[in-house]
């Protein structure tokens, strides 16, 4: 496939949104958005992204909540959830992490090396997904 796929990377900090952009522009076409109401209008312009990777804690509303916004539009969009927060704190909230159908919930600080694996097996989810 010659055309890159589409990644949107949804976080209210911009260092975040230019080390996601600069890790990952070369493999996708990535869209950045600082907040989860443009991101909304990014997708409604732009269409399905391959996979959206978000932050969890954005002041507009959390990242659970615009991940299952994307649900019912984009069923076939691959959902990262980045958190600062730790598995345990995020287990109340595990009914919604399903809900929102988010492939992975990871910590962050995390290696650009750990999300390029995860974004690889995301790849290969959503061309299978769609039988590329």
């Amino acid at each position: 496939m010659s055309e890159k796929l589409k990644l949107m990377v949804v976080d209210d900090e911009p260092n975040n949104l230019d080390l996601l952009y600069r890790t990952f522009r070369r493999q996708f076409k990535v869209f950045r958005a600082e907040n989860a109401r443009l991101a909304m209008e990014i997708l409604e312009t732009e269409g399905e992204m391959a996979v959206i990777i978000s932050d969890q804690s954005m002041p507009d509303m959390t990242g659970i909540q615009f991940l299952k916004k994307t649900k019912n539009s984009f069923p076939d969009t691959i959902r990262i959830l980045l958190s600062g927060y730790t598995e345990e704190e995020i287990d109340p909230e595990i009914d919604d992490i399903q809900e929102a159908d988010i492939f992975k919930c990871v910590t962050k600080p995390c290696s650009p090396q750990e999300l390029k694996d995860i974004l690889q097996e995301c790849l290969e989810i959503y061309k299978s997904k769609k039988g590329l």
